[in-house]
């Protein structure tokens, strides 16, 4: 099947909100409403930050932003890859390394130098797109590596 990397639309951003509810935010507070509410000030924004989506069939399997700020700890660096997500049933076929090739294209043509992302669980993955962990802390009792790219 061919899948295509787009720009987010607004018809895109009830279900990715969903796929990142039950991949980043189960047993949070966080709500579906919420969740929406970030992704639409992405897509209503000044065109710096973004949202793609993955999509096979005309539907959104995967999403991937780039951000001008990130979770805490507090900290001066920006911008950040943030949010990769790929639907499980469409994972290893490369569909999240286009989706990071995208945010940083797209960081890139914006006049982007570095990237920054955290991660707990895909430091290999981030390592094998030539991402560089800079330090490794704990959120919430996890590991957590803080990576960046030059582009």
């Amino acid at each position: 099947m061919s899948t295509t990397i787009e720009a987010m639309a607004e018809r895109d951003v009830e279900p990715i909100a969903r796929q990142r509810l039950a991949a980043f935010f189960a047993g949070t507070e966080r709500t579906l409403a919420e969740d929406a509410a970030g992704l639409r000030e992405l897509l209503g924004g000044n065109g710096f930050e973004a949202a793609f989506v993955a999509r096979e069939q005309g539907l959104p399997i995967g999403s991937c932003l780039l951000v001008r700020d990130e979770i805490d700890p507090a900290h001066d660096l920006t911008p950040w890859l943030a949010g990769l997500i790929v639907d499980q049933d469409h994972q290893g076929r490369g569909i999240g390394t286009a989706l990071v090739r995208a945010v940083e294209a797209h960081a890139a043509s914006a006049g982007v130098r570095r990237l920054y992302l955290y991660t707990w669980q895909a430091r290999r993955f981030y390592e094998a797109l030539g991402w560089v962990e800079v330090q490794t802390f704990a959120q919430d009792g996890e590991p957590m590596a803080l990576m960046s790219r030059a582009l």
